[in-house]
């Protein structure tokens, strides 16, 4: 899931374990997009990566505007954004007062 996103040339991907901490999900993914259509294509890339893994999508939201969309695995629960409204809701920042900064792992290309 991180490799697809970075493959796909999303921005600040973010892995936050949330295992003990939240019964929603195992793992946060937080990544952002360049555009909305970058958004848009970021999801689309995912949900057919994901499906050919056999691993369900139990809800989706926001894919017809892209300015935030969420997938919904279950044990992962991917959250991608244009970078203005990433900022605006700041999830990272949320999570951190539950997750040691230490448990965030940041995907960057090189």
């Amino acid at each position: 899931m991180l490799q697809s996103l970075d493959e796909h040339k999303g921005i600040d991907i973010v892995s936050i374990p949330l295992d003990g901490k939240s019964s929603i999900a195992d793992f946060m993914v937080i990544a952002s997009g360049s555009s909305s259509r970058q958004v848009a294509a970021l999801a689309e890339h995912l949900e057919v990566k994901l499906k050919r893994a056999g691993v369900p999508i139990l809800g989706k939201e926001g894919l017809a505007q892209a300015d935030w969309v969420l997938l919904d695995t279950a044990e992962v629960i991917v959250h991608l954004f244009r970078p203005e409204v990433r900022d605006f809701y700041s999830l990272e920042r949320m999570w951190d007062t539950v997750t040691p900064r230490d448990g965030i792992v940041q995907v960057r290309a090189d």
